[in-house]
């Protein structure tokens, strides 16, 4: 029976530097906040390795293979075979974070719209979920996934689009995810869309150590702000906390089958 106030933390990057001296406190504090499992999302080829270490080292922690769209002018066909063999690896559960992001550009835009197919396509041969990143891209990111209707499975990470791109992507079958971003106080317009989300396609996220919540800005996120993030969206919704771990911990399991 699945305990009401359990959460999963469906993006962190607990590999990076922010958490070298005291990664142990920051799980200890997401296990005492009721986080049951935290999915540490891959942003580089160094990346790669050390999501997959801290997986291998803590049992609360899966992972996945891929790298961010900043990131993919630093990689080759060479380069995304061995991407490719690490998504073998145990505990490893979706392909991500992948996709687009005209925002910064800090990767050409054709390099990014090559490897955003080239890890759909591995996602789909794998039958991985995909950890999609999207920013300043909708058009372009809809027309990708177009490409691969009926095959994808995934979910929009850090949602923080138009109300069209969210029902576009639920459309095609896509869950998504929604982070402490949403706490912020001019973020109305985001909390309003949180309204529109199915039950069923609502995921949990800190991004940390990004996006802190209200409160804590400018300090590191971490995963035991979850709760603080559930809490938020209860309020939202209209339902207890209960309801809302009981929901994305079942659409968590659901879609990443862990």
């Amino acid at each position: 029976m699945l305990l009401p106030d359990m959460f999963i933390d469906t993006h962190a990057h607990l590999d990076f530097s922010d958490f070298d001296n005291d990664r142990e406190d920051v799980l200890k504090r997401a296990q005492e906040k009721g986080i049951e499992r935290i999915i540490n999302v891959s942003s580089s080829i160094s990346g790669c390795a050390r999501s997959l270490e801290l997986a291998h080292r803590y049992e609360s922690i899966y992972t996945s293979i891929g790298v961010h769209p900043h990131d993919v002018k630093e990689i080759d066909d060479k380069a995304f075979k061995q991407i490719e063999s690490l998504a073998h690896s145990e505990k490893v559960i979706a392909i991500g974070e992948v996709g687009l992001d005209f925002y910064r550009n800090l990767s050409p835009e054709d390099i990014q719209r090559n490897f955003f197919r080239k890890f759909i396509e591995l996602s789909v041969a794998l039958g991985l979920p995909l950890i999609i990143h999207s920013r300043a891209a909708e058009e372009e990111t809809l027309k990708i996934l177009n490409d691969f209707s009926g095959k994808i499975q995934g979910v929009i990470h850090c949602f923080s689009g138009s109300k069209n791109f969210l029902e576009e992507c639920l459309h095609l079958g896509l869950h998504i995810s929604v982070t402490c971003n949403i706490t912020y106080k001019k973020s109305g317009s985001l909390r309003e869309l949180v309204r529109y989300i199915p039950p069923e396609r609502l995921l949990l996220e800190t991004d940390c150590p990004y996006l802190a919540p209200e409160g804590f800005r400018g300090k590191r996120n971490e995963p035991s702000n979850v709760r603080l993030l559930a809490e938020c969206i209860a309020e939202l919704r209209k339902c207890s906390i209960e309801e809302i771990a009981a929901q994305t911990t079942e659409n968590a399991k659901r879609l990443f089958k862990f």
